[in-house]
């Protein structure tokens, strides 16, 4: 169990929209994501995640003008992915503001990769992507998808989050896509299989619905949660769901 968790704030962007979708389909348009962000910021969220979920279908990361826009304003930690290939890419996201970048399509395309980011920026800056569905020809395993959990890759989650930290990604964010968007509660026993396989923080998302949710999540082994319809649709604040995890038993930072 993680004694400690960060709370982060996962922010879908398409276009320029923040957008909200079920299983990562039926998009539904939000609003301007700074706006959010902002407001995540000032409530005392630990991190923020943006993530460009069409950049791979167009091979481009679109979130160089939204992240500049929000660091004049946030000082907390700023993570970005969606079509990211290459150490420019890299570059060019960090000379925006970004802290570390994460990396799905890219990395399952062309595992070295991985080894390229870590060796150019550190570790702590390449953030392996996995988006993990139940297989239904494994049983009791998962499968990692790409391009926005569309496109099968055939690799086993444990083993791939392994693999990944081995070629020196310095943390593994995963997400459930067959919880993401229902607020009904995480896939535990993905996060206990992944955490207690790799060595390296793993910060999980899909299906917040509520503090006691998190609480559970780090029971599992979590040592971050990426929240975003419980947020976005305020169905509690970020004050609030400190509140419920503090008194669940789990530290998490002070707002």
């Amino acid at each position: 169990m993680a004694d400690k968790i960060r709370l982060i704030a996962r922010l879908d962007v398409k276009d320029t929209n923040l957008v909200k979708g079920i299983q990562m389909e039926g998009l539904r348009k939000l609003g301007d994501p700074n706006q959010f962000a902002r407001r995540y910021y000032e409530q005392g969220i630990d991190e923020l995640l943006y993530i460009d979920i069409v950049a791979s279908l167009y091979n481009r990361n679109n979130l160089s003008d939204i992240v500049r826009k929000t660091v004049d304003d946030v000082f907390i930690p700023v993570c970005v992915g969606g079509g990211v290939r290459s150490v420019e890419d890299v570059r060019h996201l960090l000379s925006m503001g970004a802290d570390k970048v994460a990396v799905n399509t890219a990395a399952i395309k062309r595992p070295e990769l991985i080894t390229e980011i870590a060796e150019a920026f550190g570790s702590q800056c390449m953030v392996l992507s996995i988006q993990a569905k139940r297989s239904r020809t494994w049983p009791g395993k998962w499968e990692a998808y790409y391009d926005n959990g569309r496109a099968h890759s055939g690799y086993d989650v444990v083993e791939w989050a392994k693999r990944g930290e081995a070629l020196g990604a310095g943390e593994i964010l995963l997400m459930s896509v067959d919880n993401e968007g229902l607020q009904r509660g995480m896939d535990l026993e993905l996060i206990q299989a992944v955490t207690s396989a790799v060595h390296i923080p793993v910060i999980c998302g899909g299906g917040v619905g509520c503090g006691d949710d998190i609480v559970e999540a780090a029971r599992a082994g979590a040592d971050a949660v990426a929240c975003a319809a419980v947020l976005h649709y305020e169905k509690e604040t970020v004050p609030e769901l400190k509140e419920e995890i503090r008194a669940g038993g789990v530290e998490v930072r002070s707002v």
